[in-house]
């Protein structure tokens, strides 16, 4: 896509392209949104609770009969579903947005055709598995003239926008260095593939679980319903998994878009399971708004060195498992925990009269561009598709073996490395359809 095309869609998701017919329509009936919700178990039982305060859930879909017939008794009134297909099929012109939250193999492919029935998208983060798919979501988008939001909740913290916008004014000074890191993985990574295979429960359609990713036999516990996170044919790992959160507030500050290079360190990588731990370097070139920048991505219980952390952690603000530092040339700012909010300053300058604006809440903000056509922060092609962009262009640095990765963002490509074409733009299984 050329940077003209990239340029277009972040000024259509800021000008929200205009109200469509059913936007005006629903705004002036002052109605409830009517929402199809696929994936109603884990955070899918919170992504439809969300739904069901500023809006009718009318459908639930989940692969597994166990987990919709739990959701049913919560919403009676709901049309169940195992199959996401049948779902959007039969519910086209009963709803108006639908919600996505199921294994990262599955994000996009279901979101993009959510959207080409022009139907509204909340899908959870990191958006999708690949770059590839984090760059069509965002295209499709503008191209249907919906509203969108990834589930990076953070984005609707008042603290974390502020704190944004007070690094982004200057607060710590011109910033040139960044270390973020994560707790997880929590699921067990760097394994071999189990062996312990089973036949599937009869209420766990197992064949749509898989969806566009290669077939594989089912394993108890190995991948349905948590521990698909740790596999690389259907989850992104510990930077996929945390990123679009503990990335989120140096993002908003910084524009921390199409890094230029990245690599990894990490341990035993056997392909088909992410390794235990890695560490990730990103370098940014300068922008007219900023320096050039250095990020570096810890998980695994990885953290960054103790020298440059010694002035920002004490007894009052001690280090957690999760955090972030941004360094600039007059100050530092620490920011502990997972979600990029209420951070400690050292040094820098006074900038708590800073402005920003306030958040309704995260859902509610989805719920008003749907009414009002005024795009939610964390929509597809103005935020949340370049976040994920940049998020995911990390496992790249992973899955390179140590090799530092050449990016060209534009073209989606690895200069040095046309072996990671594969990982870049997805080949979906038989029978499904690439976005």
């Amino acid at each position: 896509m050329s940077q003209n095309r990239r340029e277009f869609l972040v000024g259509a998701a800021a000008l929200g392209m205009g109200m469509t017919f059913a936007e005006k329509a629903l705004a002036k009936q002052g109605g409830r949104v009517k929402f199809a919700c696929i994936g109603v178990g884990g955070k899918g039982d919170s992504d439809t609770a969300d739904a069901a305060r500023f809006g009718d859930v009318v459908a639930i879909c989940d692969v597994d009969e166990n987990t919709v017939a739990k959701a049913l008794k919560k919403y009676p009134n709901a049309k169940p579903f195992t199959d996401w297909r049948k779902c959007l099929k039969a519910m086209a012109k009963e709803v108006d947005a639908v919600t996505v939250t199921v294994p990262d193999h599955m994000h996009g492919i279901i979101a993009a055709n959510a959207m080409r029935l022009g139907k509204h998208t909340f899908c959870q983060k990191p958006l999708c598995r690949t770059i590839y798919e984090a760059r069509r979501l965002a295209e499709i988008a503008v191209e249907m003239n919906v509203q969108t939001q990834m589930g990076n909740q953070g984005t609707a913290d008042s603290k974390l926008r502020k704190q944004a916008m007070q690094v982004r004014a200057g607060m710590i000074g011109k910033v040139s260095e960044i270390h973020v890191w994560s707790n997880r993985p929590i699921w067990p990574q760097g394994i071999a593939r189990p062996t312990n295979v089973a036949t599937p429960p009869s209420t766990l359609n197992w064949d749509t679980w898989l969806g566009v990713a290669p077939v594989r036999p089912y394993v108890p516990g190995a991948y349905h319903t948590f521990n698909w996170r740790g596999w690389w044919d259907f989850g992104s790992g510990a930077q996929g998994d945390m990123g679009c959160h503990t990335l989120n507030m140096p993002f908003m500050a910084l524009d921390l878009r199409d890094p230029i290079s990245i690599q990894s360190e990490t341990a035993p990588n056997n392909g088909d399971s992410f390794p235990a731990w890695s560490i990730t370097t990103f370098m940014f070139a300068a922008t007219s708004t900023r320096g050039p920048i250095k990020l570096v991505w810890y998980d695994g219980n990885k953290q960054p060195p103790m020298d440059i952390l010694m002035d920002v952690v004490d007894e009052d603000w001690k280090l957690q498992s999760s955090g972030s530092l941004l360094i600039g040339d007059k100050g530092k700012i620490y920011v502990p925990g997972d979600y990029g909010s209420g951070g400690r300053v050292v040094g820098g300058v006074d900038l708590s009269n800073v402005g920003f604006e306030e958040s309704p809440g995260h859902f509610a903000e989805l719920v008003r561009a749907i009414k009002e056509g005024k795009p939610a922060m964390s929509n597809f092609p103005g935020y949340a598709g370049p976040l994920a962009e940049m998020v995911l262009a990390g496992n790249l640095g992973v899955r390179a073996g140590g090799k530092k990765v050449e990016w060209d963002a534009r073209k989606m490509k690895a200069t040095n490395m046309p072996e990671l074409d594969a990982y870049i733009k997805p080949k979906y299984r038989k029978g499904y359809d690439l976005i």
